[in-house]
């Protein structure tokens, strides 16, 4: 069954998603811990995607009427970049990779079975970290990107109330569950203070948007099994992905300022600058990757915004022809019976 959850057979829609994995000393103190032993414990990143999709299933059907996570048994993501020594920082716009292999070395993250070279290799056992957020053994520095699931399911039932579905909504999820749901949120702020949410998630297709983030030089991991492409996983050193965040926005504003891409892009970049300077953003088609990779997206976007820039009207249209043949037919999934 978990297999097969993972491939996206069970009726689900295609969720995709974008994350950012953070160094551990970006994390308040008093989360550092937690952090680290709960990455420490995952065993694979397959593992992890079917946990997540095994619970939300169960919290659909359990009784009660609660559909909301408690955050119990949070999960944390672990994924790996060549480390730096002790004490040293890279240079401004650089990552740590890129520091450890000189300019415009490729940051390579963990592998799929082992998720980092520092998480013991699904051992279950904490990773031999001199110092934290390091892996000895190695000297690769481990990044971290936590569910966070109690505050996305409380921004995902505001969203939903909010939309045109909200009188469904409220029949689905009774006042009382939302209510005592906003207990836990509640004490997930006063317990942790000022929330980065990690984690953005999208069904049914890709924003467009996220695809500025990346070009076709970036680091990439298909995921395959049995004959199939289980997702496709991009990779880029948050200071890249804003650069090019901040070179759309700024050209969308002049060729393009009513483009619906221009709000998203702004709230990306503002959600990006939130977070560490030695991050990685990763991109995580899920099961949508079997039906368009090879997917040339992030290059589509590049090519459009350029030709935008340069008043090539034709150059544009084109590339957002290549787009919306690729993805509209995801779309319009949603609609299917």
């Amino acid at each position: 069954m978990t297999g097969n959850l993972y491939r996206g057979q069970a009726g689900l829609p295609f969720s995709s998603t974008l994350r950012v994995y953070e160094p551990l000393d970006a994390f308040p103190e008093g989360q550092r811990n937690a952090i680290r032993t709960a990455g420490a414990r995952t065993a694979s990143r397959a593992a992890v995607e079917n946990a997540e999709l095994l619970a939300s299933l169960g919290r659909i059907t359990r009784s009660g009427g609660d559909p909301f996570p408690t955050g119990r048994t949070d999960l944390v993501r672990v994924t790996s970049i060549p480390g730096v020594p002790p004490g040293r920082t890279p240079q401004a716009g650089m990552s740590d990779a890129g520091a450890a292999a000189g300019p415009g070395a490729a940051a390579s993250p963990g592998a799929e079975a082992g998720l980092s070279a520092g998480t013991g290799s699904g051992s279950g056992t904490e990773p031999d970290t001199g110092v934290a957020g390091h892996d000895a053994g190695t000297g690769r520095v481990l990044l971290y990107c936590p569910s966070q699931l109690v505050l996305r399911a409380g921004l995902a039932a505001n969203a939903l109330m909010e939309g045109i579905h909200g009188p469904l909504a409220e029949m689905l999820i009774p006042e009382e569950q939302r209510d005592k749901h906003q207990e836990r949120i509640d004490q997930v702020k006063a317990r942790d203070g000022a929330i980065r949410v990690h984690t953005r998630a999208s069904t049914w297709g890709i924003p467009f948007s996220w695809f500025s983030l990346f070009t076709e030089s970036d680091h990439k991991d298909v995921v395959e099994s049995g004959g199939r492409i289980l997702t496709v996983r991009v990779w880029a050193p948050i200071t890249e992905a804003m650069e090019r965040a901040r070179y759309a926005v700024a050209h969308l504003a002049l060729a393009a300022p009513d483009l619906d891409m221009l709000d998203d892009l702004a709230q990306l970049t503002e959600w990006l600058a939130l977070f560490h300077v030695n991050s990685m953003v990763e991109l995580d088609y899920g099961a949508v990757a079997d039906k368009v990779y090879p997917d040339e997206s992030p290059m589509d976007i590049r090519l459009g915004i350029e030709c935008l820039a340069d008043g090539d009207m034709t150059g544009a249209a084109a590339a957002y022809r290549r787009l919306a043949s690729r993805w509209i037919p995801i779309r319009q999934l949603a609609r299917a019976s």
